[in-house]
């Protein structure tokens, strides 16, 4: 479980695609500090295992159905990675509950910049559509942010200047795809409405 605070950005050192996953390799300094072998890591909001950790990063193996599901699946070394440990309970609650099972990968379709804050708006599946309400959270490259708008398909989110400091999404292009993973809290409250019947 993780909060959508990101920890630290590291960058993309190797990838090794084998025949049902791929190997990353992330260089980094801060997070290896607590990062133990068998440990959760979020990157870029997709929950993944520490196989390896060094001086310099650690590496993770990516399953084919992540890369399936992810916009990792175009990552390139050099590219910026949103990283993020997973919570202690006896740790303060600053974001929102993020389990890091991405429910989609999301282009981004327009990014206005300002003085104060940069919008940016994201087309959503229709699926994922039921999941989002204004003033709502949702996990954008594993960062936690607020719902400002919803417009059609399009959800916009407001991003303050430390954020963009703090995070992947300065990198960010009209174009790019995003990982998202919507409200848990919603998911769940879906399901009780139906009785816990399956969606499908």
């Amino acid at each position: 479980m993780f909060t959508g605070l990101i920890e630290e950005v590291g960058k993309v050192k190797n990838i090794t695609y084998l025949k049902d996953s791929a190997k990353l390799e992330i260089n980094c300094n801060n997070v290896i500090g607590d990062l133990k072998i068998g440990d959760s890591i979020s990157v870029n909001g997709a929950c993944l295992t520490a196989t390896d950790v060094t001086d310099s990063g650690f590496t993770a193996d990516v399953m084919t159905k992540t890369l399936e599901l992810t916009a990792l699946a175009n990552l390139k070394i050099g590219d910026l990675l949103n990283l993020e440990l997973a919570m202690k309970f006896t740790d303060r609650f600053g974001g929102h509950l993020v389990q890091g099972h991405v429910d989609a990968a999301a282009k981004i379709t327009a990014i206005s910049p300002s003085k104060e804050w940069t919008k940016f708006q994201i087309e959503l599946p229709n699926h994922l559509l039921k999941y989002v309400v204004p003033q709502g959270s949702i996990c954008l490259d594993g960062v936690s942010l607020t719902i400002g708008e919803i417009v059609g398909q399009s959800v916009a989110v407001w991003l303050i200047p430390k954020t963009l400091e703090k995070t992947n999404l300065a990198d960010k292009k009209v174009g790019d795809l995003v990982n998202v993973e919507v409200d848990l809290l919603a998911k769940y409250v879906e399901r009780l409405s139906k009785g816990g019947q399956s969606n499908d």
